[in-house]
């Protein structure tokens, strides 16, 4: 009789750890007699304490395997993922450079149910019900690269990350060497004198009179992410923003949210599709990579957002009349998400660190519409908590063998809460 634990996956896409015995099967590949066909197994397979047609797999391997051996399931035990469970193998050819040419002109990739179905984004509505609750994120993104140079003459880039007041803000520097404090960085006609530094930002403050976004907007550049190998043009003024932008104060854009032109949006309006906005400003902390391979250990950056009491409202009406609550993009899913953090949603602004990964319970979000992401980003952790690990990786796995287009500029995909 053997015992060990086994991995599978429960309903929520949660790796888990079944601890089992069985009969006659030893503990390593490969072994003698053993009937196998490659088929994944669920928590769910385990329902009942004793299973006919169940599994075991040689112990320790990441592979679950369906034996014909009768397997006595003793408890379930949660197996920690890893980072390298969420990277995948993208070719640079699909990493989007440049916008589609119109917002509605990409490819929509919905999960239903096990169903991948590959449609173009004006099918979109299609999708959605009447009572349904379209949720947005209204940051608006600012020209917040800016160029300039020290005082001894060495080039300087600056990238806002926060306006603290009209003449202070947290920035990231590069240059050739850290500035110290009392450093000034000479932008255009305006001199930024270096405050302090908070961890990986520089404190800046405006020499003189002035205003900082009057600064960005004469001289700033639209931030792209550092995936976008290319200068910014001036398409990106208008196509790395959305058309509903009104709060500034992101230095990234919502970007699922580029793919809604505003007829599509009068379009959903007349399908009885109502619309809310909350507000969280994207920080440049969205593309850092994580570091740990152990996600415990991974520190999630701060961003500030806002859920009004309207936005409350909204979300009670929808479910009152059995709507569903679909957030455009994952800032709308950590807005909502955030402001649900006591067990029911109410009005919040502030700071939210909310690292939302495979085993999180959501309170608010039915469905959601996002873009692809990186390998090993949070932001493809909370697609995987959200629809489950497995399916979310296997639509992946599809959109590559598809030549989907990723990140910012690329395709979109609709998926329901697993």
């Amino acid at each position: 009789m053997q015992r060990g634990f086994i991995p599978c996956e429960n309903d929520k896409g949660l790796h888990m750890q079944a601890l089992v015995v069985c009969p006659e099967i030893q503990a390593r590949s490969g072994t003698e007699g053993e009937t196998r066909t490659r088929k994944p197994v669920k928590a769910g397979d385990f329902e009942s304490p004793v299973s006919t047609n169940s599994t075991t797999p040689a112990f320790g391997s990441r592979r679950v395997y369906r034996l014909v051996r009768q397997t006595q399931v003793l408890c379930y035990h949660r197996a920690p993922m890893q980072l390298s469970d969420f990277d995948y193998q993208l070719p640079d050819e699909l990493i989007a450079q440049r916008p589609a040419d119109s917002r509605t002109g990409s490819r929509l990739l919905q999960l239903a149910g096990e169903q991948l179905l590959d449609r173009q984004f004006p099918a979109f509505p299609d999708l959605l019900r009447p009572g349904d609750l379209l949720v947005f994120n209204n940051t608006r993104v600012m020209p917040a690269r800016l160029y300039g140079r020290k005082e001894t003459g060495g080039q300087v880039e600056v990238l806002v990350e926060r306006v603290l007041d009209p003449q202070r803000v947290l920035a990231h520097v590069r240059a050739s060497k850290s500035p110290r404090p009392g450093t000034r960085l000479c932008v255009a006609d305006q001199d930024l004198e270096v405050i302090g530094r908070h961890e990986a930002l520089f404190e800046l403050q405006l020499a003189g009179d002035g205003d900082i976004h009057q600064l960005m907007s004469r001289n700033g550049h639209m931030p792209l992410p550092p995936y976008i190998q290319r200068e910014d043009a001036a398409f990106d003024q208008e196509r790395y923003q959305t058309v509903y932008a009104r709060e500034a104060g992101g230095v990234a854009a919502p970007t699922a949210g580029l793919h809604f032109d505003r007829a599509m949006l009068e379009a959903l309006r007349a399908r009885g599709v109502e619309t809310a906005e909350v507000t969280l400003h994207v920080g440049a902390g969205t593309f850092q990579p994580v570091r740990v391979e152990n996600l415990d250990e991974h520190v999630m950056h701060s961003e500030w957002l806002a859920v009004d009491e309207r936005v409350c409202e909204q979300v009670a009406a929808t479910r009152a009349r059995g709507g569903r609550v679909v957030a455009v993009g994952t800032t709308s899913v950590r807005s909502l998400e955030s402001a649900a953090a006591s067990g029911a949603l109410r009005p919040y602004a502030g700071e939210t660190r909310l690292f939302i990964r495979p085993g999180y319970e959501f309170r608010v979000v039915d469905a959601l519409l996002t873009n692809f992401h990186l390998p090993k980003s949070t932001l493809l952790m909370l697609v995987s908590a959200f629809a489950g690990y497995e399916r979310v990786m296997a639509a992946y796995r599809h959109a590559v063998a598809q030549r989907y287009r990723f990140f910012s500029y690329g395709d979109a995909m609709f998926l329901e809460r697993a």
